[in-house]
C-alpha cells in the first residue's frame, strides 16, 4: 500500500500569511509611539522610576535627538535622569510661579525639560531605546501627567509627539506620553521608592539563603547515599571472595 504524499494546503499558508501581516500592520502604528512607562507602580504621592522608551520608525534615517517636556501643572521636585550609553542628557530647570514644600523644604524651581542627544550613531532604524528618569513626589491630585516629547532624527526631521488625548476620543496621530498614576496604598507606602527596593533585595536574599539551604542538603542526602553505596559494594566484593573460595575448596 503506497503512502499518499502530505501536501500542506495553500490556501491555509496564504491565509496564515495574511494573517501575520494584518497584526503586524495594526501593531505598528501603536509600536512607533514615544512613550512613558513606570518600572512597576506610578503611585499618587510617591516616587518612580518611569522608562521613555523611543522607537525609530524611519528607514532612512536615526533618532539623533529627543526632547521631554516635563509638565508645569504639576511639576516634580525630584527629577534624576539615569545616564544612557552613547547618548549626552540635558536637564533644563524653571522658576516655579508657585513654590512646592518638599520633605519640609521649600523648592522654588523644578525640571522644565529633559534632553537625550547622541554622541554617536542615537537609535538606527529597526531599534528602539529607554531612557530611565526617577521622578517624584508624583501628584495626588492628577490621574496622570503628560510628558510632550520632539523627537530628531539624522535628516534633521522633527516629530512631535504633543498631542493630548481627549476623553472618549479617538487615540491622535501623535498622542503625547501620559503616564497613569495608581492610587496611593492604604499602608502608607507609595510605591516605586526604597521601600520596594528593600523588599526586592530581602527577597533576593531569602531567595539565595534558600537555594544555599537547598544545596547543602542535596550535598548530604548525594553523600550519604555514596557511603551507602560503598558499603555494598564492600560487602558484595567479600560475598563474591567467600562463595570463590568455597567453589575452589570443592
Amino acid at each position: 500500500m503506497k503512502s499518499m504524499p502530505v501536501r500542506t494546503p495553500r490556501r491555509l499558508l496564504a491565509a496564515s500569511a495574511l494573517a501575520g501581516t494584518a497584526v503586524l500592520a495594526l501593531s505598528s502604528p501603536a509600536f512607533a509611539h514615544v512613550t512613558v512607562v513606570p518600572e512597576g507602580t506610578a503611585a499618587k504621592g510617591g516616587y518612580a522610576v518611569v522608562d521613555f522608551r523611543v522607537p525609530n520608525e524611519r528607514d532612512n534615517a536615526s533618532t539623533v535627538k529627543l526632547e521631554v517636556n516635563f509638565p508645569t501643572d504639576h511639576p516634580l521636585a525630584s527629577v534624576m535622569p539615569q545616564p544612557v550609553e552613547g547618548w549626552n542628557v540635558a536637564v533644563t530647570k524653571s522658576k516655579l510661579a508657585k513654590p512646592l514644600t518638599l520633605h519640609g523644604k521649600q523648592i522654588t524651581e523644578a525640571v522644565t525639560k529633559v534632553t537625550w542627544t547622541a554622541a554617536g550613531k542615537g537609535i538606527e532604524p529597526g531599534f528602539i531605546q529607554q531612557f530611565p528618569v526617577s521622578v517624584g513626589a508624583l501628584p495626588e491630585d492628577a490621574d496622570s501627567l503628560v510628558f510632550k516629547a520632539l523627537q530628531t532624527y539624522s535628516n534633521k526631521e522633527v516629530v512631535r509627539w504633543i498631542e493630548v488625548q481627549a476623553a472618549g476620543a479617538e487615540e491622535p496621530e501623535f498622542p503625547a506620553p501620559t503616564l497613569a498614576l495608581a492610587a496611593a496604598s492604604g499602608d502608607g507606602h507609595h510605591g516605586g521608592g526604597t521601600d520596594d527596593a528593600a523588599a526586592a533585595s530581602a527577597t533576593t536574599t531569602s531567595s539565595s539563603s534558600e537555594s544555599s539551604d537547598s544545596t547543602d542538603t542535596t550535598a548530604r542526602v548525594l553523600g550519604i547515599v555514596g557511603i551507602v553505596v560503598g558499603i555494598a559494594g564492600v560487602a558484595y566484593g567479600v560475598l563474591a571472595g567467600r562463595r570463590r573460595g568455597a567453589a575452589s575448596d570443592v
